[in-house]
């Protein structure tokens, strides 16, 4: 008896069915329990055409998934690379490379291009991850939270 490979899919999520916000919830739960998804804003978020909601499913689960923003400023196009997760079931599996080889294809249709990304250092795996495929830049991040 031989087993079929398993098939992984990867594609942009345009709208959202009940049960795929509550999968997505659940990812970004586990990437940052403080900031909840909510309903409007994953609704933004498939509506535009700037950002790109890329889901990596397998059967009929979402077990992954990574955002694109891509914009244009007065030094060229860039994209940011925005909450990258894959499900804590399926980690170690080699999906992050999965998922990063799709990003730079992705990408390349909005060639040339300047990617950034951050990673908290505490995500020591994801970091691992990022620097197989990014160049590590010196810089300072600030942030601020605007309500």
């Amino acid at each position: 008896m031989t087993t079929s490979p398993t098939v992984y899919q990867i594609y942009e999520l345009e709208s959202f069915t009940p049960d795929q916000f509550n999968q997505l919830a659940r990812l970004m739960e586990e990437l940052d329990p403080t900031l909840p998804l909510k309903e409007s804003t994953l609704k933004e978020l498939v509506e535009s055409a700037d950002n790109h909601l890329m889901v990596l499913r397998k059967d009929d689960k979402i077990i992954g998934c990574y955002t694109l923003c891509i914009f244009t400023s007065p030094t060229g196009r860039k994209a940011s690379l925005e909450d990258v997760v894959i499900s804590t079931e399926h980690r170690g599996e080699k999906l992050g490379d999965l998922l990063m080889e799709h990003v730079i294809r992705q990408l390349e249709q909005f060639s040339p291009i300047h990617l950034q990304l951050t990673s908290r250092s505490s995500r020591i795996a994801a970091n691992h991850l990022y620097q197989k495929y990014f160049k590590s830049k010196e810089t300072n991040v600030y942030v601020s939270d605007i309500n």
